[in-house]
């Protein structure tokens, strides 16, 4: 991995080229991330960096994590994640990554928690049909209907679209393309849609493919 960065989604808008042709892009808060933690290959038996995004209050903290801080001598934060980057030994405890890291232009995968919708049916979870809205229906209209044959094979196969829980689960897009990074203010705008909600904590790092 050569980049890395914690971020939030402030939401989606849109944009105008120099043709003046509209994108849609979804704004993200990315950074400043500051390097809480080092591994080595010496030590650990790999390279990487824990990077650690947005204050928190100490009070909010348990005894190991703020230990973990302190140690660090950093500013305690809400969020740590740990990047492989290939510079990782030359980068050291204390470090702050920016938006500055990324350039427009370039492909990204961002990786977030979609909304949750809880337990929801098949109509909501699949997009499957419900059945006639007429007389002789019966209280079934969004069932899931038959769901095989009880003789052969007389069981359910595997992975059957059924209700269940819908969302809250992670998911990432791939090949985002940065349209516009405002250095000041930390903010990346990447072309398209990313998975949560509002103010969840997304992560950016270049393409895989």
């Amino acid at each position: 991995m050569k980049k890395g960065i914690i971020g939030k989604k402030i939401g989606m808008t849109q944009i105008f080229d120099e043709k003046g042709n509209v994108i849609p892009v979804t704004v993200i808060a990315a950074g400043p991330c500051t390097v809480t933690q080092k591994k080595t290959a010496e030590n650990d038996g790999y390279e990487a960096v824990q990077l650690g995004y947005e204050d928190i209050a100490e009070r909010k903290l348990t005894k190991p994590a703020k230990g973990h801080f302190l140690k660090a001598e950093v500013s305690f934060k809400k969020y740590l994640k740990e990047f492989r980057l290939d510079n990782a030994a030359s980068m050291n405890v204390g470090d702050v990554v920016t938006a500055d890291s990324f350039e427009v232009g370039e492909k990204v995968d961002i990786t977030g928690i979609t909304k949750g919708h809880g337990y929801s049916g098949v109509i909501k979870r699949w997009g499957q049909s419900h059945l006639r809205n007429t007389h002789g229906g019966g209280p079934v209209h969004r069932h899931i209907g038959s769901v095989g044959a009880n003789s052969d094979p007389s069981r359910i196969f595997k992975n059957k679209k059924m209700p269940g829980q819908y969302g809250n689960e992670k998911v990432t897009m791939l090949n985002l393309e940065i349209v516009k990074i405002d250095s000041e203010k930390n903010l990346i705008a990447v072309k398209g849609a990313v998975p949560g909600s509002r103010g969840g904590v997304v992560i950016i790092r270049n393409t895989v493919k």
